[in-house]
């Protein structure tokens, strides 16, 4: 399927994160537990929609390698980032959605094992998973997992 550009406004961890020993499992739970805690969607300018994105991108390569990663939520093109948010665009691009149902955060981390052990032809470009009104039952969610892959 193909996805319009679109522009994020979030936060970013402060450096990049690995799947080695789970640290990304830790990087991007604290990242998460900061943006819930500090209620950041209440500060997102311009916001389109109440649905949160969480981006993997920047990658150094493959998923083995480090790679950034974004919690935020769409905003109307040319918002600014607001003091203390990154902003993130999302290229137009071919995405191959995976749809990840279950108890979470378990659903999705077993979603990811599942895409690392399959030959899709991914392209490493920024991949992203969508919670909405689906994800916000944590015992029995459905989230949309964006990837990107050649056209």
């Amino acid at each position: 399927m193909e996805v319009q550009e679109f522009e994020l406004i979030g936060l970013s961890l402060p450096a990049k994160t690995s799947n080695i020993n789970q640290q990304a499992m830790i990087d991007c739970g604290n990242l998460w537990q900061q943006f819930e805690t500090e209620n950041i969607i209440a500060s997102i300018p311009n916001k389109l929609s109440e649905e949160i994105f969480a981006v993997y991108h920047n990658y150094d390569g493959d998923y083995t390698q480090p790679y950034a990663y974004f919690i935020g939520c769409k905003v109307e093109k040319g918002t600014v980032a607001t003091k203390g948010l990154s902003q993130l665009t999302i290229p137009q691009n071919t995405y191959q959605k995976i749809i990840a149902k279950g108890k979470m955060p378990d659903c999705v981390a077993n979603a990811w094992i599942e895409i690392w052990n399959t030959d899709l032809p991914r392209v490493y470009a920024p991949d992203f998973e969508v919670y909405d009104e689906q994800s916000k039952d944590w015992n029995n969610a459905t989230v949309s997992i964006y990837l990107s892959v050649k056209s």
